[in-house]
């Protein structure tokens, strides 16, 4: 079997190396196409064991003049490469490739969706359901994006639910990342950790703050350290693309309204989050959009999680059984919500643990790529289905 991986980022998608070294252990032939050969991811993909190549086939929103390029080099590369199965990770990369080959195209296409921001769109959901054709086929990154293609007229048999897996072995052996003393704190410092990309809003859709609103993390420890002057809050993550002016106004947010109780630590190397989670007392997770990204990590290191009530988060953090769950955009109960778990943090660590054996069970990568590769040779030898239609 031969697949080809297509992703938009050579610094991101370490969830997609993770599946792709799986498969690759498993005796599958693997290509693997992304931007460039310099970035965050590039080690994980180095020793994934696919065959890696180098181009740009993000859709390009901003240059719609580099568009026939990308399609032209798109379809050589499938030609050169002559895989079974297309398998892309992102919305950009999924129209280039849809574009480039037609509708007709034999080969099998996954869209492995990350995120259900696009679908939570009216007019981003049409326009990427309508570029499918009769051998598209979609593997949602949770059961809430699942529900999003079915109320939009996909038939089941085309979209499919797998999360995106981690190897849970090589996470549990790393250790303490010895937080409090680089960031010079004292050892009964609670820290009050955020783990993502800063990505900035999206105007065109009515945001004034990113994805991951890290505006609202910064306005709740406002408040909490207040009257908490044992709480710190970190900020482990940077701008995304091209972002730094973004990040550079959550930086200055932070120091106006928190001072020096707000760290900002940066990109920080995949290998040294789970130490980071190790020392944290409190994981805060609080997107306007998500699949389930953000609290799996902190929970298999046993680390007590709040997070926003959107997407695919309930299917992990259930509320007083895993974690605590808060609306979305709404500081002042993120606020009141850390304080009342800090104050009953033994309680919020037993349901932590509940929620580290949850992830355990549903996020272990072995079984995903088991049940993704029977996915994989179903829809090699299936009939094609005739296109949905689109409902908005």
């Amino acid at each position: 079997m031969k697949i080809l991986h297509v992703l938009k980022t050579s610094s991101g998608g370490d969830w997609a190396a993770r599946q792709v070294t799986e498969l690759t252990r498993r005796g599958v032939e693997v290509h693997v196409i992304v931007p460039s050969s310099h970035g965050s991811t590039m080690e994980l993909w180095k020793n994934s064991g696919a065959q890696m190549h180098f181009a740009n086939l993000d859709f390009p929103v901003r240059a719609p003049w580099k568009l026939w390029k990308r399609l032209k080099t798109a379809r050589a590369l499938v030609a050169q490469i002559q895989p079974q199965i297309i398998h892309s990770h992102f919305v950009g990369t999924t129209l280039t490739l849809r574009l480039a080959l037609g509708k007709k195209h034999p080969i099998p296409r996954f869209f492995q969706v990350p995120g259900p921001l696009h679908m939570e769109n009216s007019f981003f959901r049409r326009m990427e359901i309508a570029t499918a054709g009769p051998a598209d086929f979609w593997l949602a990154s949770s059961r809430y994006i699942q529900g999003l293609y079915l109320k939009a007229g996909i038939s089941a048999d085309r979209v499919f639910q797998s999360y995106y897996g981690l190897d849970l072995e090589k996470i549990a052996s790393r250790g303490s990342s010895h937080l409090r003393q680089n960031l010079g704190l004292p050892e009964n410092t609670k820290i009050i950790t955020n783990v993502s990309h800063m990505y900035p809003p999206k105007y065109y859709l009515g945001q004034m703050t990113g994805l991951k609103c890290h505006e609202d993390f910064i306005d709740a420890l406002t408040i909490v350290t207040k009257t908490r002057p044992d709480v710190v809050g970190v900020l482990v993550g940077g701008a995304w693309g091209a972002a730094q002016a973004y990040e550079k106004r959550l930086r200055a947010k932070a120091f106006r309204q928190a001072g020096d109780r707000i760290h900002f630590m940066g990109n920080r190397p995949a290998l040294e989050i789970p130490g980071i989670w190790a020392d944290s007392d409190l994981a805060v997770h609080v997107p306007r959009s998500e699949n389930c990204g953000g609290v799996v990590e902190p929970l298999l290191a046993a680390v007590p999680v709040i997070a926003s009530r959107v997407g695919g988060i309930p299917e992990v953090i259930i509320e007083n059984q895993t974690g605590s769950l808060v609306s979305s955009r709404n500081p002042a109960e993120l606020a009141a919500k850390i304080i009342q778990t800090l104050d009953q943090l033994p309680q919020a660590k037993v349901q932590a643990q509940k929620g580290q054996a949850l992830v355990r069970e549903l996020f272990e990568i072995r079984p995903i790529v088991e049940d993704l590769l029977k996915i994989y040779q179903q829809r090699m030898t299936a009939p094609r289905f005739p296109t949905a239609e689109v409902k908005p």
